[in-house]
């Protein structure tokens, strides 16, 4: 019982010490969890630059630990996968935190559009995946969603976006003519526009032509790797610019944020015109996982569609409302119309009756003249 007391004593003054405190911390940031900063708007619709959160470092596996700020691994490689414990790897449609093939020391996040054997078509229109199972399981799984058939395989369009409703394309120029004209510019130049670089840019799909101009653009996924995207689709560089990402630069998946604020391009906000958005705090956003999150925008388009309902309603019965004002209007307009047809017709009947009157007037005074003239005629002749 006292060895125990003892050994509970040694611990804490362990953990209360200095170096016991970083222990603690490096080993918490090593298997454990790690705070990640989203500094970008590639994933906005889902995850907001300017969200402070935590990655969960044992979704995929477990990383080999890395010194934070140096990105220096703590260990070697010995199984070659950059993992201490295997697990398996990320599922289509997981939003995943992991380090890009061509910056060695940074931390992306992105939503894994494909894994490996996935094949991949890029259009004007948007992404479009054939899974690695076959046609049978686009139709299977997909029913719902738009397909389109290309040398006999089933591609579906945009297969997460019914699921998860950040995924959007509002953003932003066009994705694909910015590909395309990397990959003229780059012949043109003499160039490979396969070879990504951070300022020259590039592309990891191949063009497809279709009279003289490019259709589309193709990739299959190397087995053991990741097409990863972000939900911001015309704003993110993404896979389809510098290639899919191998299983031993997974890093896990995001957990919760635990802090959001508004940052000077937060575009909802109007943070670039109106300053004093700047740096306020998101409360509905703290706190909350991935699935919190999607709940939320579940909510916000059940409201919106709910406020479309009310407001088509308004709309028809302030159509009704004007026909029917239109309609009294018409009858009111046509009342007077025949009001003052029935007194120009009175006027009109009336004229000739005066007229007549009149006639019969001067007629009647004549033989009222006349007969007074006979009368003074005969009393004249009987006078005689």
């Amino acid at each position: 019982m006292n060895s125990l007391k003892s050994l509970f004593g040694i611990l804490y003054r362990f953990c209360a010490s200095w170096v016991g405190t970083i222990i603690i911390v490096l080993l918490l940031i090593f298997f454990i969890a790690q705070a990640f900063v989203i500094p970008s708007r590639s994933m906005v619709g889902t995850l907001y630059e300017g969200d402070f959160l935590f990655v969960k470092k044992f979704s995929y596996g477990v990383p080999i630990p890395r010194i934070p700020w140096l990105e220096v691994p703590v260990m070697p490689d010995l199984k070659g996968n950059g993992h201490i414990i295997d697990g398996e790897g990320p599922k289509r449609g997981d939003i995943v935190v992991f380090i890009p093939p061509h910056i060695p020391k940074q931390y992306f996040v992105k939503r894994t559009f494909a894994k490996g054997g996935d094949e991949v078509i890029f259009t004007k229109k948007g992404l479009y995946l054939h899974p690695s199972e076959g046609n049978e399981y686009v139709n299977e799984h997909y029913q719902d969603y738009e397909k389109i058939i290309m040398q006999g395989k089933l591609f579906v369009f945009e297969p997460y976006s019914k699921e998860h409703l950040g995924i959007n394309y509002d953003e932003g120029s066009s994705s694909f003519l910015t590909m395309s004209d990397i990959y003229l510019g780059s012949r043109l130049a003499g160039t490979s526009p396969y070879e990504y670089s951070t300022k020259g840019g590039g592309i990891s799909m191949r063009p497809e032509f279709e009279n003289g101009a490019i259709s589309f653009f193709y990739k299959k996924i190397e087995e053991g790797e990741y097409f990863m995207v972000g939900d911001n689709r015309n704003n993110s560089e993404d896979s389809r610019f510098w290639g899919s990402v191998p299983y031993k630069n997974i890093i896990g998946q995001p957990w919760f944020i635990y802090f959001s604020m508004n940052l000077e391009g937060s575009l909802e906000a109007d943070a670039r015109n109106n300053p004093k958005e700047r740096y306020n705090i998101r409360w509905e956003r703290m706190f909350k996982g991935i699935d919190g999150l999607e709940k939320m925008l579940k909510e916000r388009q059940k409201d919106a569609s709910q406020k479309d309902i009310l407001l088509d309603k308004a709309k028809s019965y302030e159509a009704t409302d004007t026909a029917q004002q239109n309609q009294t209007r018409a009858q009111v307009d046509s009342g007077l119309d025949f009001a003052k047809s029935a007194e120009s017709a009175k006027s009109t009947k009336t004229a000739p009756e005066s007229a007549q009157i009149a006639k019969s007037a001067q007629v009647t005074k004549a033989t009222r003249e006349s007969s007074q003239v006979v009368q003074e005629s005969a009393q004249i002749t009987k006078g005689a």
